[in-house]
This record gives C-alpha cells, structure tokens and sequence, in this order.
C-alpha cells in the first residue's frame, strides 16, 4: 500500500474506483481487482491517436465479456481529438519506427509519449471527483504502475505520482475525497499475471478468455495480431514463460501468425544476450577485472 493509498482511515475505505484501462494486461488485471474490491467500477479508456489502437477494441471487448459473466463496469472510452499532430512519439500515428529489443536499451526512449500520464491522469481526477462528489462517498483512482515500468518512463514513478497529487488537491474542493489505488507498485508482470489467475478464479471468469482480450503489443498486425519482437512484447512474453502458461493472444512476425512457442524462443534469446551485455558491462567497470 502506497502513502497516497492512505489517506482514508479503514473506516473510509472507498467503495468506487475509477480505472485508467489502457487494453493492456496491466490494467486489465487491475479491472479484475478492483471488481473483486470495489461496489462500483468506472473504466476510462485513451485514444490519443496511438498506432496500437486495437488495445481500445481489446478493452471493449473484456468489458463487454466481464458484463456478460455478471460484472457491472461503466467504460468510456475518450478521444483526445487533434493530439496526434502535436505529439513527438514512435508510439503515435506519423512518428517513428516503433523499436525492437528490451525495454533497457537506450532506444526505448522512443516509445515515451510526452506528458502522456500527466494528461490520463488530469481527466481520471475530474472524473473520480465527479464519483466521489456525486455519491459523497471516498472514491479510488486505480493504477496499474507497476515496478518494471522502467526509467524511461518517469512518470509512471511514485515521485511523479506524489507531485501529481499535491497539484490535484491544491486545485481542487473536496480533492480529500479521491485517493489512489495502486497494488501492483512493487510487482512486475509476472505477479501481476498470477494475481490475474488468483482474480479469474474469484471472479468465476475464465484466463485464457480473459487474457485474449488483451494488447500489449506496440507494433500489432492490421489483423490485431501482437508482435513479440518490440518492448512490450519481449516483457509480456517473459511474464508468461515464468507463469508457465502459453500467452492466449495471437503472435505473429513477418511471415503471418506464430504460435507461442515461436515467440518464446525469441524472447529467452533477447533475455540470454541482455543478461550477458549485464554481465559485460559489470566486467568492463570492474578495475580488478578485464575480459
């Protein structure tokens, strides 16, 4: 539990939670849990003209699966009409080549969008303060941040977090009412996929079903199909090699569709050859030692 999680008393405890949904895995468990938390759940969804748009369709399609299992989730889905232009990003439409390789390489810079979760998290404010004030009771932002989202990415970091809030309740009345919500801060992906098997199980939802309707590729296929040599892929594909469960969603490189087993064997490489630069580079700085 993080220092912004308590600034309810246990007596305060929220019974509403507003979600950043990107479509992704890590906010899409965070969906399951905060069903499993929470008495009602508001989802809101990104387009921000982002080349990965079939994430939007993924998180459509979980919701539309989480209502017809019995879970009631209020999804919008907003668009940030005329952003696209005016962002400098490979994750945008127009911007550059989305890279290849794991998430450490300096290259990954690439796939920051500026000011990205500054923007998502101004709107979840308005929106989780409209809850709390319209219901006047205490009302959660949920995040699905996580410790693997990586340097590059600072403002999924809790310092940012912390600065953000100040702002929040210095320009707002009643901002007391709101607090944040983030269980996954000291995970990774991989315990956030085993709190998703734990969550399936509670909920009386299926995985596999569940996890299909997911994107984390950055560099997806027309059809939808992810990718497994970019970032997020290399990341995703990790997690579930550690969870021991083949990835439900449709790979695919330049040849057409793979099977999991494809885009396992890249990734083990990937990680081999990063864990041996590590290793190198430990080395090259160690004056005791040269290879």
């Amino acid at each position: 539990m993080t220092q912004l999680e308590l600034n309810f008393k246990d007596s305060q405890r929220p019974k509403h939670a507003v979600v950043s949904l990107s479509g992704g895995m890590d906010s899409s468990t965070l969906l399951l849990r905060c069903l499993n938390e929470f008495e009602t759940v508001t989802a809101l969804s990104f387009d921000y003209g982002q080349k990965h748009k079939v994430e939007l369709k993924r998180a459509r399609a979980l919701v539309d699966y989480l209502k017809r299992n019995g879970h009631n989730v209020t999804f919008q889905v907003i668009t940030l009409y005329g952003l696209v232009e005016l962002l400098d990003s490979a994750l945008v439409e127009g911007g550059e080549e989305v890279p290849e390789g794991h998430y450490a390489a300096e290259n990954m810079k690439a796939t920051v969008v500026p000011n990205r979760n500054k923007i998502f998290a101004s709107i979840t404010q308005a929106v989780a303060l409209s809850v709390a004030n319209r219901t006047e009771e205490q009302t959660s932002i949920a995040l699905g941040i996580h410790s693997g989202d990586h340097d590059i990415y600072p403002d999924c970091r809790q310092e940012f977090r912390d600065a953000d809030d100040k702002a929040f309740r210095e320009g707002n009345w009643d901002a007391e009412r709101v607090g944040y919500y983030t269980p996954y801060l000291k995970g990774d992906k991989f315990t956030i996929l085993q709190d998703g098997e734990i969550l399936c199980k509670k909920l009386g939802i299926d995985f596999d079903e569940v996890y299909a309707r997911t994107n984390t590729s950055y560099k997806p296929t027309p059809e939808g199909w992810s990718d497994y040599k970019s970032a997020s892929s290399v990341e995703r594909v990790e997690a579930f090699i550690k969870l021991g469960r083949p990835d439900p969603v449709q790979y695919a490189d330049e040849t057409g569709p793979v099977d999991f087993e494809t885009a396992k064997i890249y990734v083990e490489q990937v990680l081999s050859e990063f864990e041996e630069e590590n290793f190198k580079n430990k080395i090259r700085n160690n004056k005791f030692f040269k290879l």
